[in-house]
């Protein structure tokens, strides 16, 4: 089964946690402070495979976890980074946020690799935070929870050519023609439920040309396909990429015109630059009854819209060689034609410009304390060391987080929420 698209959730690595050490030695009397940084965590990254056609290895695993960093310890030591998580996407793979509905990225040539999960930060040892008047700070940081997200893969097939039409049109009997491909092939709609792939050899046509390009044919479309009916997107987002588009019509059919202008029609709801893309009307099955008649006709109707037709019969091999030096002379040269096709592949990259900023809200009866700062303070805080506290009381302070909450009304025994941590507002401040 052909799999176009998946969820996975991500956990990067949590950093390892900051060592609370003292140097001990003979001979070396108050040693002072020594402990070691944690090592940061274990990242995620996506990375294309060109030998993956489908997002099959995601159907039954969707949860990836990355490793941790290691604790910290004495003699100033730092933790083992953890290690980073490599994931294979085929090309032409779509990666979305599924919480904001964002592209993080669009990744559709080999090499091209993006960070999905950042891994946590190491927390800091105790040796950071000696002063010329606390030379024995028990204080050192907790690890940084890594980056947790819900993502949808989504793989938008790359081929240089698409064959669109209604179903039983014959598009995998000509995509059979053709190229090497052997698709299912019966007298029905809908035989073609996944996208097949071929390799065009217009050596056949033209010694010297030496191009070999892919040719799809997915899924038939139907009246209100580009509102999701029938095969509906799963049809329409691989016809994004291709580089030229064969419209595939049935001459045998009542109204083949009327056929033509049905897809025609999809292709622009879904997405008016679908008709700007180069290609050709395929008038197919003139081994039918009637169908040599009806191509004149035909002919005259698609000339009004700009389009090209070439009168076929896959079934029989009629028009074949006429076909592939027409798609022979759409096609860029061997150069351009090693290049993925369009969109060009991007990563976006955001600046978070609300980084150092943080905000005060209602949340029921508690307060909530929303800011990238503050929640990895407060994640990096050991709350059950005394020390650590009044630490982080210190900086919130610093911060103006306790004025901004003073100024929402909390009081003595209010619940404060910051990230995962829930905290009690005391007499002075923090509980």
């Amino acid at each position: 089964m052909f799999l176009d698209r998946a969820t996975v959730w991500l956990r990067a690595g949590d950093g390892g946690d900051g060592a609370v050490s003292f140097r001990r030695e003979a001979h070396v009397p108050r040693g002072g402070p020594d402990g070691g940084d944690g090592g940061r965590g274990g990242s995620i990254y996506l990375h294309v495979d060109v030998g993956q056609t489908t997002l099959g290895d995601y159907r039954h695993h969707h949860h990836f976890r990355a490793e941790p960093g290691g604790r910290g310890s004495g003699a100033r030591k730092h933790g083992k980074a953890g290690e980073d998580l490599e994931l294979g996407v085929p090309p032409g793979t779509a990666v979305l946020d599924t919480r904001t509905g964002d592209l993080i990225a669009d990744l559709v040539a080999a090499g091209q690799r993006v960070m999905v999960g950042r891994g946590g930060r190491g927390g800091l040892g105790n040796v950071h935070f000696a002063t010329a008047t606390h030379r024995t700070p028990m204080h050192a940081q907790k690890g940084e929870p890594g980056e947790e997200r819900q993502l949808l893969l989504e793989l938008r097939l790359i081929a240089d050519v698409g064959l669109v039409g209604l179903p039983n049109a014959g598009k995998s009997t000509l995509l059979a023609a053709l190229t090497n491909a052997t698709p299912t092939i019966a007298d029905y709609p809908f035989t073609t439920l996944e996208p097949n792939l071929g390799v065009l050899d217009l050596s056949a046509v033209d010694a010297d040309d030496p191009r070999r390009p892919t040719m799809a044919d997915v899924p038939g479309l139907i009246e209100g396909a580009s509102s999701g009916a029938g095969l509906g997107h799963a049809f329409l987002r691989h016809v994004e990429r291709t580089r030229i588009l064969l419209h595939v019509v049935d001459l045998g059919a009542r109204d083949p015109d009327g056929d033509r202008l049905i897809v025609r029609e999809e292709l622009r709801l879904h997405d008016e630059r679908l008709l700007a893309k180069p290609g050709l009307v395929v008038a197919n099955k003139l081994d039918l009854p009637g169908a040599r008649d009806r191509l004149p006709g035909f002919v005259r109707a698609c000339a009004a819209d700009g389009q090209q037709v070439i009168g076929v019969s896959a079934l029989e091999g009629d028009g074949l060689p006429e076909l592939t030096r027409a798609i022979a002379a759409l096609l860029p040269g061997p150069d351009e034609l090693g290049l993925p096709p369009e969109p060009a592949g991007v990563v976006i990259h955001r600046f978070d410009s609300a980084r150092e900023t943080f905000s005060v809200e209602r949340e029921g009866a508690a307060f909530r304390v929303r800011g990238r700062r503050i929640e990895r303070l407060v994640a990096q805080t050991d709350f059950g060391n005394e020390e650590s506290g009044e630490r982080f009381q210190r900086d919130l302070e610093r911060m103006g987080v306790a004025r901004e909450l003073r100024r929402a009304g909390v009081q003595p025994g209010d619940t404060v929420l910051v990230g995962e941590q829930e905290l009690e507002w005391g007499e002075e401040g923090w509980a």
